[in-house]
């Protein structure tokens, strides 16, 4: 019996690169044209917040709450759990963030979009990438744009987005809401990798810079006022 640090992370893929990218061109198929709703949503969000309208905390909060727990239920429970049975395990933490952002953000009114700085602009980069950059991801590497990964549609731009819609905000519970996203870019970006995707960097980057923006944002604040 080979010995355990003999494996690699392509020795427990349980799929192959081909299977994995036709499920997103299935699964595009089965929701359109949703993908042109939430896409909608995610820009009609960030129009919101850089107006500072009023409304946005509870807007954002109840939009992302509907997407997580559309993404959790269509795409990893009904979907990705058909060639990975792990997902089923991680579709209920999809829900799980979904109840967080119903009761803190919309129910508490609990995120304020109204930080500047360092940590507002990576979550204006992060924002980007996930309604623009990732859908041109699928054709700049030779796939169809059907099984193009959009906003609210497909789990990996969902999350980034998501840490990009946190960094916005200031509240007392972030650390509750951002763990969730950060855990799924991680491991998401693990399967990429093992496959040999060169989409793995979006995810690692997103994780990256998210923790690097919080820190930042922490030792602002422990920073003596003059």
């Amino acid at each position: 019996m080979s010995e355990w640090w003999t494996y690699s992370l392509e020795d427990f893929l349980l799929f192959s690169p081909r299977v994995y990218w036709r499920m997103f061109e299935l699964h595009n198929a089965i929701l359109w044209p949703l993908q042109a709703l939430t896409l909608a949503s995610g820009f009609a969000m960030v129009t919101l917040i850089v107006r500072q309208s009023s409304a946005s905390g509870r807007f954002v909060a109840l939009v992302l709450a509907i997407l997580w727990a559309l993404v959790g239920w269509s795409f990893l429970w009904n979907r990705y759990a058909t060639i990975n049975w792990t997902a089923a395990y991680v579709a209920p933490a999809f829900a799980v963030e979904a109840l967080l952002l119903l009761v803190i953000g919309t129910l508490l009114n609990g995120l304020v979009f109204c930080r500047r700085g360092p940590a507002a602009w990576t979550g204006y980069a992060l924002l980007a990438f996930a309604l623009a950059g990732q859908p041109l991801l699928a054709p700049l590497q030779g796939r169809v744009w059907t099984s193009s990964e959009i906003f609210g549609v497909a789990p990996d731009p969902t999350a980034i987005g998501t840490l990009g819609f946190l960094l916005l905000a200031r509240s007392k519970f972030l650390p509750l809401l951002l763990p969730i996203p950060l855990l799924w870019c991680f491991l998401s970006g693990l399967t990429l990798w093992s496959m040999g995707a060169p989409e793995a960097w979006a995810s690692f980057a997103a994780v990256a810079l998210t923790l690097a923006a919080c820190i930042g944002a922490i030792i602002d604040q422990r920073q003596p006022t003059a």
